[in-house]
């Protein structure tokens, strides 16, 4: 009788773990450090807030985006994202700070789903004259689609954009 409790036991103990791959997140996260005065790090990290972190500027600085429209829609502010391929993401803000934003994506054709990202200006711990353009983001991947699939894209998105903020910096960016 005791190896029937001890599975039932286990199968009891191991409840936690099922259905683990529809329960964890994917993430993916891309920096750039832009050398800044140190003595006026926060004035400079808000010029360059200025710059790139307007919630429709993203048009300016992102290769595959053709288009930003703000909509408003009740107290809810969404942007529409039209890309250079036609497709069109729909992206809902959902917080906003002073050199940072968070939003989720509400519609859209890429391959994932319960996506939410940050996109902030923030200090550099370890160096006064630098600060760091964050984009990060957890998400799934879309029913039917693997996990790198998911993955791949959104390391893509964020590589692309942050790569052309590099460009328009010059040697202000490492």
């Amino acid at each position: 009788m005791k190896l029937p409790i001890a599975a039932a036991l286990l199968s009891i103990a191991m409840l936690p773990f099922a259905g683990g791959a529809q329960a964890h997140h994917l993430t993916s996260k891309e920096d750039v450090e832009v050398k800044v005065d140190k003595n006026k790090n926060a004035e400079e990290r808000k010029a360059l807030w200025g710059q790139f972190g307007d919630w429709c500027a993203i048009a300016d600085w992102h290769p595959a985006v053709k288009t930003c429209e703000e909509i408003k829609e009740g107290d809810d502010i969404f942007r529409k994202l039209t890309l250079q391929d036609g497709g069109v993401i729909k992206e809902k803000l959902i917080e906003k700070g002073d050199t940072s934003y968070t939003y989720v994506i509400t519609e859209s054709p890429l391959p994932v789903k319960n996506y939410q990202a940050q996109f902030s200006i923030v200090p550099d711990n370890d160096d006064a004259d630098e600060v760091k353009i964050l984009w990060t983001a957890k998400y799934d991947a879309v029913d039917g689609k693997k996990d790198g699939e998911a993955t791949d894209t959104i390391d893509g998105i964020f590589k692309d954009g942050l790569k052309s903020i590099k460009a328009k910096l010059g040697k202000k960016a490492d």
